[in-house]
């Protein structure tokens, strides 16, 4: 297969590109053909930190001049709908980073876009890019909750996601990341939420904190925080089911917590333990972050013929309830 990737940015140097290099250097056959950036010495530094064969700063000639078997999308989330709108049409398969689109409407002519398919006129194979669901010690948690009950046994779930000194305008295009890990780890879509919101504008426009109660569709309730401006860069997550709990400490970037811990208490005892290094898959940032773990889903799935996950509709929902903290909603109603 030959892989080809947009976008050589920050993200896709500290995540994309190790694990891009990574697969390469294990599934015989992976080819990295290709890398582009509106940057071209950019493209061009990535490519040979990475292992790509060739660089451009134009992405469609790109894939007239190294026709890729599949693409990889890492561009600013202003940008990032129209790209791939305009790639679905190349009816090659595309790997989307999260948000795939700012609003609903966007995902929705990305959906449009994608079912219609290119010049076959089959639906185009694709993945967005919303990495907690790959991360080891979040996949283990929700594997030890399928043993004891699965999702009909989840009764609540917090998350928590604290950063340090993000004054971003929109906290919306991160906090996705927690919005989908809770669905994700309840197994289940949201039903409804309700939003608060302390807005902090002595620190910059948009700058807020941000708390989240919803209730899912399977009946468990969530509650979720967002504290972009805290003393520490952490993610954690306690699943609540009957009799067992779950903590885990979810290892991203550099953060606090990393490589991250699992805790399944079961009755008050600790049934559990497991830190996130232990895990198969590797030690490295990219990988206790389940980005390499993303990269072979999404291969295994094309080789296999099977439609990648998530899919733009899987995403859907978690891109409607970013959209309402985007817009500064007080409620959202599946």
């Amino acid at each position: 297969m030959r892989l080809g990737s947009i976008g050589c940015g920050r993200h896709a140097e500290s995540s994309h590109g190790p694990a891009q290099a990574k697969c390469a250097a294990t599934r015989p056959g992976l080819e990295l053909v290709a890398c582009c950036d509106v940057d071209a010495g950019r493209a061009d530094e990535h490519r040979r930190r990475f292992g790509f064969a060739q660089a451009y700063s134009d992405p469609f000639a790109m894939i007239e001049a190294a026709k890729p078997d599949a693409v990889v999308v890492i561009v600013p989330e202003d940008a990032i709908a129209d790209l791939s709108e305009r790639l679905f049409a190349y009816a090659i398969p595309l790997l989307i980073e999260k948000p795939p689109g700012r609003t609903l409407a966007e995902v929705d002519r990305l959906i449009a876009a994608a079912e219609r398919g290119g010049r076959g006129g089959a639906p185009v194979p694709h993945q967005v890019g919303l990495n907690r669901r790959f991360v080891p010690l979040l996949r283990e948690a929700r594997k030890r909750l399928e043993a004891v009950g699965g999702a009909s046994s989840v009764q609540h779930v917090h998350y928590e996601m604290t950063r340090v000194d993000r004054r971003d305008s929109d906290f919306s295009v991160t906090a996705i990341h927690g919005i989908d890990a809770v669905r994700y780890l309840a197994g289940s879509d949201y039903a409804q939420a309700r939003f608060r919101y302390r807005e902090l504008p002595e620190l910059g426009p948009g700058v807020a904190n941000i708390f989240m109660d919803a209730v899912m569709a399977s009946g468990a309730t969530a509650h979720l925080a967002f504290c972009p401006v805290a003393g520490v860069l952490v993610e954690r997550a306690a699943i609540h089911a009957l009799d067992h709990t779950f903590f885990v400490h979810v290892p991203l970037w550099a953060a606090f917590d990393s490589p991250g811990r699992l805790q399944h208490i079961e009755r008050g005892k600790l049934a559990g333990e497991v830190v996130g290094s232990s895990l198969p898959g590797g030690a490295e940032a990219f990988e206790l972050g389940g980005f390499h773990a993303e990269y072979e889903a999404f291969l295994d799935d094309l080789a296999a013929g099977r439609a990648p996950s998530p899919s733009l509709r899987e995403a859907r929902q978690s891109v409607a309830i970013a959209e309402q903290i985007r817009l500064r909603r007080d409620e959202f109603r599946a």
